[in-house]
């Protein structure tokens, strides 16, 4: 006895598609008469059909949530640990930034320091690294070291200030960006101290500098705070400082000699 299959009628998809669409599974219902026809085509199974339905699902969604993550952490660029140059700037260990690419360091809430001048990548590896925690589903936001001080501040003026602490502490990356590069006033620099405190062992925080420690004294105004600050953040702390040249002057030197080139070859040209 040879069994009949029943086409399910336009009536049917339609259902599925808006049952589909109702229960928010969108990939699903793009997908599922297309990899009906093609599970039929291969001979598939019931559950193999279903099971390929899902994961598509699966994927969506987490490209979705990631895609949310990017976009909440408001970095200022899209930079990755992959398309980083660890044969320009050979100071940083490649071994060490791929360790830290694990995220152990985001699950033990340590911190790291990018200590460099202008230029060497240090926010390239911040950045990378944040896309890392927002890839893996954590909570991650960017902010210029200025900008956080100036939110705090806001925060403080208006009395949100502890609701506003509140909602940092819940990050698992705060990722704070040149430190130093504008010196704070005394009550920024007791905001600073103040969300360290509150993040003190409950998550990490990435930071990068072009000061070196003994000089954020100048940058908090006091050496007492700037201690009490080093004291705390660099408890349980991974310390990368990155010497050599700026990727910019790179750039610039890299044109300068394709220009050199250039008009030699002309030169050359014109004269033959």
């Amino acid at each position: 006895m040879t069994r009949t299959t029943m086409s399910p009628s336009l009536s049917e998809l339609e259902a599925l598609r808006q049952n589909l669409l109702f229960l928010r599974l969108r990939r699903m219902a793009e997908l599922y008469e297309a990899e009906a026809k093609r599970a039929v085509k291969i001979k598939s199974s019931y559950t193999a059909y279903l099971n390929r339905l899902v994961e598509e699902e699966v994927l969506a969604k987490t490209e979705r949530s990631v895609n949310t993550r990017v976009n909440k952490a408001r970095f200022p660029g899209l930079k990755t640990i992959e398309s980083f140059d660890f044969s320009f700037q050979p100071s940083v260990s490649e071994v060490l930034i791929k360790e830290l690419a694990t995220l152990a360091f985001v699950q033990a809430a340590e911190n790291i320091v990018l200590l460099g001048p202008p230029g060497v990548g240090k926010t390239h590896l911040a950045i990378g690294l944040g896309f890392k925690a927002c890839a893996a589903r954590k909570k991650v936001l960017f902010a210029s070291a200025l900008s956080l001080m100036d939110e705090l501040l806001a925060a403080l003026v208006s009395r949100s200030l502890g609701t506003r602490l509140e909602i940092l502490s819940r990050l698992d990356l705060l990722i704070i960006d040149e430190l130093g590069y504008l010196p704070m006033d005394t009550q920024r620099a007791n905001l600073f101290f103040q969300h360290l405190c509150q993040r003190y062992e409950k998550g990490s925080i990435i930071l990068t500098s072009n000061k070196t420690f003994n000089q954020w004294g100048e940058i908090f105004g006091d050496d007492v705070i700037a201690s009490a600050i080093l004291d705390r953040l660099l408890h349980h702390c991974h310390i990368i400082p990155i010497q050599g040249e700026s990727y910019r002057i790179k750039d610039k030197k890299t044109k300068a000699i394709d220009k050199g080139q250039k008009q030699e070859h002309n030169g050359i040209s014109k004269k033959t």
